[in-house]
């Protein structure tokens, strides 16, 4: 982007610039692909069986992990007032309007859509993807809509077991120090969640879900450099993925509380 052999801003600006029509031309694209027909479902599918079900040991453990350790650290700071009664609906508030989703994005940002990047990119290299379009395939539709699909249907169901399993391990902490029945817990848990939470909650996790999959499928679909750039793909997809959830995070909270 040169304008009489010089720069029309700076080497940076010219080159963000022309990134962001980039990254604008390819939803563009995305958006155009997944609307017309042929429609891979059986990829689909197995791209929702890789990014959900292989996820769940991971996400199982840290969400699990995340409630337990919630609780205890809550613990302390809630009896110091004799307010430990109130540790359940705190815990559970923490976790379904913020934890969940945020810990799952964070979680599948590192697995997801660093395998993705790598994957892509390692096709994008050997020429794969040119030997798909040579054989009359649309490797755009079936390597890219496909994955970002996936993330974005199951990043929402994932952040909601990752909800199911970190209150399940605040249960545990909160009925081996107070003897709290699940009755107990369960009423006073939800007693302050409203529809408006879990609706965010799903909203947030979607978007994230869409975020990892478009970052990854963007740095992994234009990689090059050979296995250099399949490393890069993978490692600019993780670091690309977490700063752009962070930032969503933000925003959302921000819209919700307006709202709320």
């Amino acid at each position: 982007m040169k304008k009489s052999g010089k720069y029309v801003i700076s080497k940076k600006i010219d080159g963000l610039f022309i990134a962001l029509h980039d990254v604008y031309r390819f939803l563009l694209r995305f958006f155009k692909e997944v609307l017309l027909p042929p429609y891979e479902f059986k990829e689909l599918v197995k791209q929702c069986y890789d990014i959900g079900y292989k996820s769940l040991p991971l996400i199982t453990l840290t969400g699990f992990i995340t409630g337990l350790v919630f609780t205890k650290q809550s613990r302390p700071s809630l009896a110091e007032f004799g307010a430990a009664s109130w540790l359940p609906s705190l815990v559970s508030i923490a976790i379904i309007r913020a934890l969940a989703p945020l810990v799952t994005a964070l979680i599948a940002a590192g697995k997801v859509g660093s395998q993705i990047g790598a994957e892509l990119g390692s096709m994008k290299v050997t020429e794969q993807i040119d030997a798909m379009e040579v054989s009359g395939t649309n490797p755009f539709k079936f390597l890219v809509v496909t994955r970002i699909l996936a993330t974005t249907f199951m990043i929402p169901i994932l952040a909601v077991y990752t909800g199911v399993v970190a209150l399940a391990g605040s249960f545990i902490n909160v009925t081996q120090n107070e003897q709290t029945s699940f009755s107990s817990f369960v009423e006073s848990a939800l007693q302050n969640i409203s529809f408006l939470d879990l609706f965010s909650s799903v909203i947030k996790a979607t978007l994230f879900g869409f975020t990892i999959g478009a970052v990854g499928c963007y740095q992994g679909y234009n990689s090059s450099k050979g296995t250099e750039g399949v490393g890069k793909a993978a490692n600019s997809a993780v670091v690309v993925s977490m700063f752009l959830i962070f930032i969503e995070e933000i925003l959302v909270v921000q819209v919700v509380n307006a709202i709320r």
